[in-house]
């Protein structure tokens, strides 16, 4: 059953709580310390392009191993869309415990919208490389190239390095993201929802995903659809991409696949998550105040070692203050609608 919402607590404040002998990441014939980037990054410092060059290059060497569904044992906390918040996703390193203290499970929407795209995807694929075991990352409809040049990262990358390098780098990397989880076998974590043409989790493993993200078929579905409480089979998203689902949909797909729960993100939730179907689908979202301006809470989900859940409601944090006006600003001088897109 799910917990109630819990409450701020700071299991360990500290980013570095031990003194660790690290071999230095290798990239051809450089050497790039991890800790040392992860420090400067907890401090929202900009990594070099050439730095940025080099993880984003281990990382799809490590990612490449992954499986299009990965098995992990709880216990786990589970973050939902972050979108560039930064100091929000700060926020739940204070609330949850820093890497390797927590396991986090990150079910994508790393980038577009927030200030700090280029900040935020930086430490979670450092933290991913340095704790590989201890980190999982789930591809997103927003990591992709298409969505990104719209909505801020490929702006906001050539306005902090003056050209489009990182952009490519990372949405290079993107497509090597796995496209889901499964949580001591029973809990299966995707970032959108289910697909008409997945039955079993047999036919996710054989999707190609080292490619973008496509507009239509099976691994459009797992990163575009939504759950609908109106329905009970599947129907076409007003998104343009992806598919609703209903009750029905999601009965049957965990009693194929002997699962119990989904566990998913990709929708806004005012109070920061929400239990559908009899407790069978949960939405987990951690961009508090989205944008700057819509006024909600968000949550990250603690998994137990024994698959207990427990929504853990935070608000957003204080620094976020001193940066409404200028995300504002921004988005006019980008381009970027004022208005906000929630389906995107």
């Amino acid at each position: 059953m799910p917990g109630l919402p819990g409450k701020r607590s700071s299991p360990d404040s500290n980013p570095n709580p031990s003194t660790r002998i690290v071999r230095p990441l290798t990239v051809g014939t450089a050497s790039i310390d991890l800790d040392e980037c992860i420090e400067r990054l907890y401090r929202k410092e900009l990594l070099a392009d050439s730095v940025i060059e080099a993880i984003c290059a281990k990382a799809k060497e490590l990612l490449m191993k992954e499986s299009n569904v990965v098995h992990i044992a709880a216990p786990v906390t589970v973050v939902g869309d972050i979108h560039g918040q930064f100091f929000d996703m700060i926020e739940i390193f204070k609330i949850g415990g820093f890497c390797p203290n927590t396991n986090y499970l990150f079910l994508g929407d790393y980038v577009d919208r927030g200030l700090f795209s280029v900040e935020t995807i930086s430490l979670l694929v450092c933290l991913k490389l340095r704790y590989p075991q201890r980190v999982h990352l789930i591809r997103g409809n927003h990591e992709s190239r298409g969505v990104t040049q719209s909505y801020g990262f490929y702006t906001e990358c050539a306005r902090k390095y003056g050209n489009a390098n990182v952009w490519h780098y990372f949405t290079d990397m993107f497509d090597f993201l796995t496209l889901s989880v499964v949580i001591n076998d029973q809990i299966f974590c995707v970032h959108g929802g289910l697909s008409p043409s997945i039955h079993s989790i047999d036919q996710i493993k054989i999707i190609d995903r080292f490619r973008e993200i496509p507009h239509e078929g099976p691994m459009a579905d797992l990163v575009w659809s939504d759950p609908d409480t109106e329905r009970d089979e599947f129907s076409l998203s007003p998104r343009g991409a992806g598919y609703t689902f209903g009750a029905q949909v999601v009965r049957k797909f965990l009693e194929v696949n002997s699962m119990s729960h989904i566990l998913r993100a990709h929708q806004l939730c005012q109070e920061g998550y929400q239990v559908l179907y009899d407790d069978r689908l949960s939405t987990v979202w951690s961009a508090p105040n989205y944008c700057y301006r819509c006024g909600n809470l968000a949550s990250v989900l603690e998994v137990s070692d024994t698959g207990e859940r427990y929504f853990n409601i935070f608000d957003a944090a204080p620094e976020n203050d001193i940066h409404r006006g200028e995300q504002q600003a921004q988005q006019n001088k980008d381009g970027q609608s004022p208005v906000i897109d929630y389906f995107l």
